[in-house]
């Protein structure tokens, strides 16, 4: 039994250095993330959208993100309205046509958001859009986010995703985490990848596809339930990248409550994990055929799964091998505790501190935000649970979170 201690700590320091790497990769992408984003100039309007808006009962909030849609700073004769309903049980398409949205009703029952998005295509491919925008029910939209995206387009860019902001980030301590998150993955993850010339990540949200690229992709193709990210892992494969454009602004409703971000998050990893499973093997034969960052960075991305699950296991090996340095039961137990806490003290002080950080770059100090500032390394701490929890039994159910805030475009202002 002498050999367990020594193999607890060898354990740990590979583990360790494993992590270490991974841990470095990206926060060498969020130093440069103060490096001013690309500038695709100004173009006049000439880029024709489809815009797409999967709805499931949401008759309570699709009108001002209709609203903000009608009052875009750019030509109306350039860009469509399509609300795409499905599963629903209220009265959304009667809503979204009283709002001046067009159509297109899902036949049947949708098991996932990218299903009903590649309905859409199909039923609208043959229209001539040049690009087709993608934005949720609950969302609010900047008034120049079509005017930014086309410069994008006319500039180059054959997918992109804007900044996803946060409509509600003072309701609740959790929907101030939810925006803090994604501020964070808006600052270090995009604007870093957009810095480092790699593929910035789709968000869901706010974002743009071109034709050009669809045609290249043979489709839209959605087979998960985590359709961002699928779309992400198809362009990096297909040897586009996903541009980032900070000015085409989206506020997005975050979460009420834990139990309705457990679910969010949990969908969001098995998602995660489902496209891993699918697309890694390609991304790493393509690696080993013509490596590119863009590559290497996806698979970081899709190994955060994995990673979440490591840094559990380096924490629950490091107390046993603190504990296995003790020659008593109860100094055993006191060391593993300590060697516990103490690595939960060092990951809540560097999350509390990134979240002030990123709040202080995007300008979003708020005494109301303190409540979540507080809690943001519990918010992060649940992930590795769910992240087990997904391992065991990955959900591919597609299950509704009801959006209920109600704000007008005007009210949303950066």
């Amino acid at each position: 039994m002498n050999w367990l201690f020594p193999a607890a700590l060898a354990l740990t320091g590979a583990m360790g250095v494993v992590m270490a790497l991974w841990g470095l990769w990206y926060l060498a992408g969020g130093a440069l993330c103060w490096k001013k984003p690309e500038d695709y100039g100004w173009h006049p309007a000439h880029t024709k959208f489809a815009v797409l808006i999967a709805a499931r009962n949401e008759e309570l909030v699709i009108g001002p993100l209709i609203n903000s849609l009608l009052t875009q700073n750019y030509p109306p004769e350039l860009y469509d309205i399509w609300v795409i309903p499905n599963n629903c049980t209220d009265n959304t398409a009667l809503a979204a046509r009283n709002f001046g949205a067009k159509v297109l009703e899902f036949p049947g029952q949708a098991h996932s958001k990218g299903e009903v998005l590649q309905f859409a295509y199909h039923r609208l491919r043959g229209r001539r859009y040049d690009a087709y925008c993608v934005f949720d029910a609950d969302n609010v939209v900047h008034k120049d986010f079509l005017m930014e995206m086309n410069h994008a387009y006319m500039a180059g860019a054959r997918a992109a995703q804007g900044f996803r902001d946060s409509k509600n980030p003072y309701d609740t301590a959790i929907s101030g985490c939810c925006s803090i998150y994604y501020w964070m993955m808006n600052r270090f993850h995009n604007a870093g990848r957009s810095a480092l010339e790699v593929s910035a990540m789709i968000g869901g949200t706010g974002f743009m596809v071109s034709q050009r690229l669809l045609d290249k992709l043979g489709d839209w193709q959605a087979q998960t339930i985590s359709e961002d990210l699928e779309l992400t892992a198809q362009t990096i494969l297909a040897g586009e990248r996903v541009r980032w454009v900070p000015k085409a602004i989206t506020y997005d409703e975050q979460p009420y409550t834990w139990e309705q971000s457990f679910k969010q998050r949990r969908r969001w990893t098995s998602g995660t994990i489902q496209v891993a499973r699918g697309y890694f093997p390609a991304v790493a034969r393509e690696m080993g055929h013509a490596p590119r960052l863009a590559l290497a960075d996806l698979g970081a991305t899709l190994i955060v799964p994995a990673y979440q699950i490591s840094a559990l296991a380096s924490m629950v090996v490091g107390a046993l091998a603190a504990a296995m340095s003790c020659l008593t039961v109860q100094g055993a137990i006191l060391a593993a505790l300590a060697a516990a806490v103490a690595n939960l003290g060092s990951a809540a002080l560097t999350a509390t501190a990134l979240a002030a950080i990123v709040i202080t770059l995007e300008g979003k100090w708020d005494r109301r935000l303190l409540p979540a500032l507080g809690v943001y390394w519990l918010f992060l701490l649940t992930w590795l649970p769910i992240t087990a929890v997904s391992f065991l039994k990955n959900t591919t159910v597609w299950e509704e979170i009801r959006h209920t805030r109600n704000v007008a475009p005007e009210a949303m202002v950066r």
